[in-house]
């Protein structure tokens, strides 16, 4: 197995593990790199700068890896590509703050959804995932549960999904989420 280091904002960066996994088949694709910043997204107090560099990293970054890992994900009999959302972006939820996140998340799911569509014909699940409130430094200590826990369902999930279901909005559970 090779550690590759990857800036997921970065063309260059993108562009040398394409190079690196070249011809390479992929089963599953995880788009897992996530930010919660900025410290300020409130209706008081908003850093836009760090509004866009969530943008980036939460909506942007995924497509961007999803569409270049397209040939090695053609190479697999099973292909998917799952992404790590929340269930802060979920449009049915009141909820208040927390702007940059919430609508980064949002904007992946949609990102996703449509991709699903686009690359039904080809047979490549793609699913975005509530991970669950876990504890890892973003959801602190008193989340309900551990990154293994999560991992796990994530796993189980990604194993069990069939191409009906592509488009859908999971918890790392297997449970549908509400859009």
């Amino acid at each position: 197995m090779t550690l590759i280091e990857l800036e997921v904002t970065s063309d260059a960066s993108i562009s040398n593990m394409v190079k690196l996994l070249d011809n390479q088949s992929i089963d599953i694709l995880i788009n897992n790199a996530g930010v919660i910043s900025p410290a300020d997204q409130s209706l008081e107090k908003m850093d836009t700068n760090g509004w866009m560099h969530a943008f980036a990293v939460n909506s942007i970054a995924p497509f961007m890896i999803s569409t270049a890992l397209l040939p090695n994900l053609m190479q697999s009999k099973r292909p998917r590509i799952l992404t790590i959302s929340s269930m802060m972006a979920a449009l049915h939820r009141d909820s208040m703050g927390m702007y940059a996140y919430r609508s980064s998340k949002a904007a992946v799911n949609k990102v996703m959804q449509t991709m699903s569509v686009e690359l039904k014909d080809k047979g490549i699940i793609v699913c975005p995932i509530h991970p669950g409130w876990v504890q890892t430094q973003m959801g602190g200590v008193d989340a309900e549960i551990t990154a293994l826990e999560s991992a796990q369902g994530i796993y189980r999930l990604a194993q069990s999904v069939k191409l009906e279901q592509s488009g859908t909005f999971f918890t790392w559970e297997g449970d549908v989420h509400v859009w």
